[in-house]
Formats: C-alpha cells, structure tokens, sequence
C-alpha cells in the first residue's frame, strides 16, 4: 500500500484529503507544517508527498511550501511531489516545479483531478526507479572489459566465444572461482545482435530460496507481505538481451524445475499474478562446480544441464595460461594507477619475474586485488615484489632483489620461460620477444641447457 503524506496546516484539508485517498487504497499520513513534514520523512518511508504552499506567515506568497522543496530537493530523495493551494498562481506553480514538484492541484480540488495526478505521479516514480535499474545493470555490462588473450589457450577460447556469440545458442561456461567466466559471459554479449540490449547478471549462490521468484520473474504488489510495489524481475530486465545466471551449481533441486520450465517452454508468471510472460532472453550460465558429480550425487538435474550446455567454454586457470599474466597485470596496473592518482607508475624486472613465479591460486580476480594492493603501498614510481605482499614474492624479495645482478634476473627469466615451455627455445623465445639466435646466443653466454628443463 502506498504511502502518501499530506502537509497543511488546516486540519479539514488534511481529512478531506485523506479520506479520499484512503478510500482508494492508499495509506495516509499527515503534518501540520514543513517542520512536522520533516520529521515525518526522515522516520517513514513517504511514497508521495502532497504538499500545500502557504502556512502561517501568509495566504499567497508560497515561501514556506518552496523552502520546503528546496530543502528536499537538496536531500535527494527522488520523491514524487504534488502541491496545493488555494490561490491560482501560474508563477508559484513553475517556482514549485522547478524545485522538484511533479504536478499541482489547485483547492478546492476535484476528487478525481486528485486522484489522477496522484496516481500518475506514483507510476512515474515507479517507471524513474525501474529506470534507474535498468541503467545501472547496462553499465555493469558497459564496463566489464573483454578478456585479455595473449596465450594460445586463451585466444582459441576467445575465438570459440566470437563463434558462438553470433548464434542464440545457451551457453554454459565453466571454470575455478575467479577465472573470469562473468568477464567472458559479457564479452559473448557485446559481440552479439543483441549487444544494444541489456546484459543482466544474477548471481544465484546469493538469491535466498524464498526470494528466488520474486528475484527472477518479478512480484505484484500485494504479492507477500513485504511486497509493496511491482517489481519486475531478471527475465523481465533481460528481454531482448542476455541473462547470466552465475553459480548455477548452487541452485537447489526444488528452484532447478522452475528454472526448467522456463528454459523449456520460455514461458513464467510473476509471483502474484496468473498471467502467462514470455522471454526470448539468451541464457548463459556459469558455474566453478563439475556439474556431473552432481548430477551422480543427485544434486543437479540432468535435463537441466541438456538445457544449459548446448556449448560448453572452459575458462583455464591463471597458471595454466602464464602468457597472460604479464598482459592482465599491465592492465590492472594501469587501471588502478589512474583510480588512485599514481600515474607512471611501474613494475620492475625483478616484479615482473616474481609475478610469473606466483601460481596465482585465486586466479584473475587475485591478481587485481595483489595489483590494488601494491599501487597503494609502493612507495614510489616503482613497483617492487615486497609490494605484492606475496609470501612468495617476499621470500625472493628478501633474499635476493638487493644483490641480483642483471646477468642473474637474465639467468632466472630465461629459465622461467625454458620451465614453462618444458625446453622448447622456439617457444620460450617467442615468449620473451626474441628471435630464435638471439635466444640461443643468451642461452650460451650464461651456460644455460635447455635440455634440462624438458620432460
């Protein structure tokens, strides 16, 4: 039930009021003066505020009702406002408006001129507040970058997702925590048809049983108990667009079969309503979990994941892919640097190789956060391993980043590289910007084999 506050200093004027609203459907409150008001505002939640002009300094002017709005316009509340007055005046009407006021009504008003600026005032407060969402959901899309691929795993991943963009097919991406998958989810959005629409990301680990409905195919008001308005649900919001539904392991089995239906049939209702909805959303899921262990251990539906996996991208570890360490920290580097003013900043050589030796249990999203970290403790325009507040890092930090030689941090990259390649110097070589003499040319000056590093 809405609620609407009714401010006036003449008492017959707020019963009048009242009564009429209160007679359809809506819940009143009322103030005898701005101050009252006030008080009202910061202790309930106000859906509609109606608010007369002139108090008791004077019967025309409207000061106190404009202070009145200035003061909440100041505050921010994006609360619908209709003001009254008992005196027609076109210029406190603009004056009022132009501070935050919806509509108008003069007194004595017509009950149903009332009630129609009142309800019109509250859907549209209603459509801004959904506005508001959908915008904010497009952002988060808008700014999710594309995956950086350097290494041949992750570009032929990349070149699957390109593939699969272009279809409407459901996608099922797979891989550990923090690899990526919702970065990869957007990705496969903003290069398909519907990239102009929106990208809806739903993380079901964190929807409560009861909620989920409501969460994903929206309510009525009146729908629960704490159901005051329509809302509309991720289906809705993903009409035309993409629906990410992430952690889709998580899902309970009596949530699964309603999920099912929908992805069978593309048909929903809202909690609280019996009309039948339809979504032509392109679903993707993701999940860290191996799905048919649970499917085995009879936690997951087989016939869902037929619905969910019509392809299957596998999103690699950090360290299964070392090519895109470097790559991925420059970028994190340069993004928090320009978030936190320390523009110029560097990594050192000897940073760097402490990167590429750290395997990187958290992945991607552990990378960021160790690049966040050191741009804020690095003392100066340099980036040194003890900044990366690794244990490891720190180890070969204290041990020997004051008396490495410049032929030892060569010696150590060299064998970094000839490890991860199992000895192949083509390989190596092309990973570290060099040509195949000039690698062995390093190779012989430091007595390097790269034999001993095949397996």
């Amino acid at each position: 039930m809405k609620q609407i506050l009714i401010v006036d200093d003449q008492q017959d004027i707020r019963l009048s009021a009242s009564l009429v609203l209160t007679h359809h459907g809506y819940h009143c409150l009322e103030a005898d003066s701005p101050l009252q008001a006030l008080a009202v505002i910061e202790q309930q939640q106000i859906d509609l505020l109606l608010l007369d002009m002139n108090f008791n300094k004077d019967t025309t002017s409207g000061e106190e009702g404009l202070a009145l709005l200035k003061q909440l316009s100041e505050m921010n509340l994006s609360l619908p406002i209709v003001v009254m007055t008992a005196w027609a005046s076109v210029d406190i009407a603009v004056q009022a408006m132009q501070l935050g006021a919806g509509d108008f009504v003069e007194k004595p008003w017509q009950n149903n001129r009332l009630l129609s600026i009142v309800k019109h005032q509250l859907e549209n407060a209603h459509l801004s507040q959904e506005n508001k969402r959908f915008s904010q959901l497009q952002r988060e899309g808008e700014n999710t970058p594309a995956p950086l691929a350097v290494s041949d795993r992750m570009q032929q991943l990349m070149a699957q997702a390109k593939r699969v963009a272009q279809t409407d097919a459901s996608i099922l991406i797979t891989g550990d925590n923090g690899t990526g998958k919702s970065m990869l989810a957007s990705h496969i959005h903003a290069c398909s048809s519907r990239a102009n629409a929106r990208f809806v990301s739903t993380n079901m680990g964190a929807i409560p049983d009861s909620l989920f409905e409501s969460e994903l195919f929206g309510h009525k008001r009146g729908a629960f108990t704490d159901a005051k308005e329509d809302r509309l649900g991720r289906f809705d919001l993903a009409q035309d667009g993409t629906l990410f539904l992430d952690e889709i392991g998580t899902l309970p089995g009596q949530l699964q079969t309603k999920l099912l239906r929908v992805l069978e049939t593309g048909e929903y209702e809202s909690l609280g309503s019996s009309r039948t909805m339809r979504t032509n959303a392109r679903i993707i899921t993701a999940t860290n979990a191996d799905l048919s262990q649970l499917i085995s251990a009879g936690q997951f539906r087989k016939d869902l994941l037929y619905r969910l996996n019509t392809v299957q991208l596998h999103v690699p570890a950090l360290s299964e892919r070392v090519q895109d360490i470097l790559p991925l920290a420059e970028h994190f580097l340069a993004q928090h640097a320009a978030r936190y003013h320390r523009i110029g900043i560097a990594f050192t050589e000897f940073t760097k190789q402490a990167l590429l030796e750290y395997p990187w249990p958290g992945n991607v999203r552990e990378l960021s956060h160790c690049i966040e970290r050191a741009v804020i403790l690095a003392s100066g325009d340099s980036i040194n391993a003890k900044d990366l507040a690794l244990e490891h890092s720190q180890t070969m930090a204290s041990n020997q980043s004051e008396l490495m030689t410049f032929e030892e941090g060569e010696r150590r990259v060299l064998k970094a590289a000839l490890t991860h390649y199992r000895g192949n110097v083509v390989s190596a070589a092309e990973y570290l910007g060099l040509s195949k003499s000039a690698m062995y040319r390093r190779l012989e000056k430091l007595s390097i084999e790269p034999k001993e590093f095949a397996s």
